[in-house]
């Protein structure tokens, strides 16, 4: 793991007044942008041939003769042929010698081989280069175990098919397309023979990753993605932050259940069993007397992290959550990054982000805000990894 003393010797000679904020042009990049745009930052998006245009034309920016943007949100964008290409040497030293800061996000570890990024990415990182890892379920010191360091509520888990009782999710990785979940359900040992065929045959998944996927108990309820900002240059207020709250729309879920069931019951072999690849997010809140049980699993995490992952969670995070008829929460998965719903809070902020600041704060935006204040009060160097 490249040390942080490393990191932030090298941050310690960026000139302050030329910060620019870069990231992988994907997830949640333009929340990144937008609010890297609305706090004074120029951007920087790196694109990967042949997906690039949304960065490179569509939500390219302008900027008038004083310097301010009129239109866009994306300054400038360098197109690699894979997004890996950002670990060359002289790409590093190229993000180093313009000041970037770097965003960050689940395609960064998806698309750039992880142990390169904590060993050799020579450049700060908004946020816990350490923490990264711990979203790969299939490691020992996975969020799992944190969460269970913690003691924090996430659904049971199921060790064999032969134990299924009742409704189980099976987590495991498409096997097509590569960030994408090849999840399905089953309620018996015998539903679970049926449908993992049916998939393999399909080529939806493989044996590889059903012999390491994990088995959950189903908790049966809505989603609620908490968006959470941990600062540690904060020192008056509250350090934890809930900036806001989305939840997901998967396909082919989202088709199959607004369904009638006799309909469902007709679907063709290649339509009858769904999928779950994430297509887009919407925007929500909690009832409040809800929202003092969030905090607390947010307080547990930030702790726990910082005992067993020192320095602990920095900036954005998001707890995954469903919440069952009795208002009890359950932690399905972890990003100890930007979150990947985000998008829906750029420009227009969130209920919470909002009344908190008194202006429309998203994510992207409070993490450029968190860059101004650290520049402000010269502490960059407490908020990188």
């Amino acid at each position: 793991m490249l040390s942080r003393p490393e990191v932030q010797e090298i941050v310690s000679g960026y000139d302050k007044d030329r910060i620019k904020i870069g990231m992988i042009a994907s997830h949640s990049a333009l929340d990144a942008c937008d609010g890297a745009i609305e706090e004074g930052f120029p951007t920087l998006a790196i694109c990967q041939r042949g997906r690039e245009e949304v960065y490179t034309k569509y939500f390219r920016s302008r900027r008038d003769a004083d310097g301010a943007v009129t239109r866009g949100i994306v300054d400038e964008t360098w197109v690699f042929e894979k997004f890996k290409d950002i670990m060359a040497q002289e790409n590093q030293e190229r993000l180093r010698n313009e000041n970037v800061l770097f965003v960050p996000n689940r395609s960064f570890t998806s698309y750039v081989d992880l142990g390169e990024i904590e060993d050799n990415f020579r450049v700060p990182l908004l946020g816990s280069r350490n923490m990264l890892r711990s979203e790969e379920r299939e490691e020992k010191h996975s969020y799992y175990w944190l969460l269970e360091k913690a003691g924090l509520p996430f659904p049971e888990r199921i060790e064999h098919p032969e134990d299924i009782d009742e409704l189980v999710v099976v987590k495991l990785h498409h096997a097509q397309k590569k960030l994408e979940r090849g999840f399905f359900t089953a309620s018996s040992f015998k539903e679970y023979q049926e449908k993992s065929q049916r998939l393999l045959s399909q080529g939806v998944i493989d044996q590889e990753s059903l012999d390491q996927a994990r088995m959950e108990r189903y908790i049966i309820g809505p989603v609620f993605n908490l968006d959470f900002f941990y600062s540690p240059i904060e020192e008056e207020m509250s350090k934890l932050e809930l900036i806001g709250i989305d939840w997901r729309f998967e396909s082919s879920l989202d088709g199959h259940v607004r369904l009638p069931a006799p309909q469902q019951m007709t679907l063709s072999e290649k339509q009858f069993l769904p999928e779950y690849t994430v297509v887009g997010h919407n925007s929500c809140t909690l009832r409040e007397s809800l929202l003092e049980r969030a905090f607390r699993l947010g307080e547990r995490y930030v702790e726990a992290s910082q005992e067993y992952n020192h320095p602990g969670i920095i900036g954005p995070f998001c707890l995954q959550t469903c919440v069952d008829k009795d208002m009890n929460f359950y932690i399905y998965d972890v990003a100890p990054r930007i979150g990947g719903g985000t998008n829906v809070h750029m420009s227009v902020g969130h209920a919470y982000g909002n009344a908190l600041w008194r202006t429309p704060m998203s994510t992207g935006r409070r993490l450029a805000l968190e860059v101004k204040r650290a520049i402000e009060t010269d502490r960059l160097e407490i908020i990188v990894t």
